[in-house]
């Protein structure tokens, strides 16, 4: 199957974020009352093919984006060229993660979010959930300062790891990079959700 048949959740951009009373650039974490409203949008999800919400504005992608954490230090990795999102190659990144889908047996939101994520970091570095030392949804990216913002919005989650239990399932489109936290800021170039949550939440 084509990546652009997969059958992805997505909510319509205007009831996420309220006709744009909660719009945002940059991340927000799970405090902010914004994050509070949006979230409680999301169980009106839809399930669309994604080649047709690549270029509509309309409806967010729900993007799963998980940091991975071990002690003062953050996973960043680079995307290679064999890569799946042409426009990403080359940039760095301090999120795992991907698509949504729907999964039918779990009706909770926030658990089909969690197994969503949970997916994508045993895909991508080979961590299985029974490996992470915490797990939580600490607030939400978005950036409509660019196309393929426009049309997905992050989920950001925070797990804890052991780093021995860490490698690259994708050697050919993913190069992983410990570094620490005080040091992030110094790395680039990054993608933009990166960079904003390094602005916003690593200040």
């Amino acid at each position: 199957m084509s990546k652009f048949d997969e059958q992805i959740l997505v909510v319509n951009t205007d009831v996420l974020l309220d006709n744009k009373q909660n719009a945002f650039n940059g991340f927000i974490d799970n405090k902010d009352s914004k994050f509070k409203a949006i979230v409680s949008t999301l169980p009106q999800f839809e399930v669309k093919r994604r080649g047709d919400m690549e270029e509509d504005p309309t409806y967010k992608q729900l993007i799963s984006y998980a940091i991975i954490a071990s002690g003062d230090e953050t996973l960043v990795y680079k995307r290679l060229k064999g890569g799946g999102e042409s426009r990403l190659h080359g940039l760095l990144s301090i999120g795992v993660g991907g698509h949504m889908n729907d999964i039918e047996e779990v009706t909770d939101i926030k658990e089909k979010m969690m197994v969503n994520a949970a997916r994508e970091l045993e895909e991508e570095v080979g961590i299985t959930e029974d490996k992470l030392k915490s797990f939580e949804i600490v607030g939400l990216i978005n950036d409509d300062t660019n196309e393929v913002g426009q049309v997905h919005i992050g989920l950001v989650f925070k797990v804890e790891v052991d780093k021995t239990d860490i490698f690259s399932n994708e050697e050919d489109t993913i190069e992983l990079i410990w570094t620490k936290d005080s040091d992030l800021k110094s790395l680039s170039p990054y993608e933009s959700w990166s960079e904003l949550i390094i602005r916003d939440a690593y200040a």
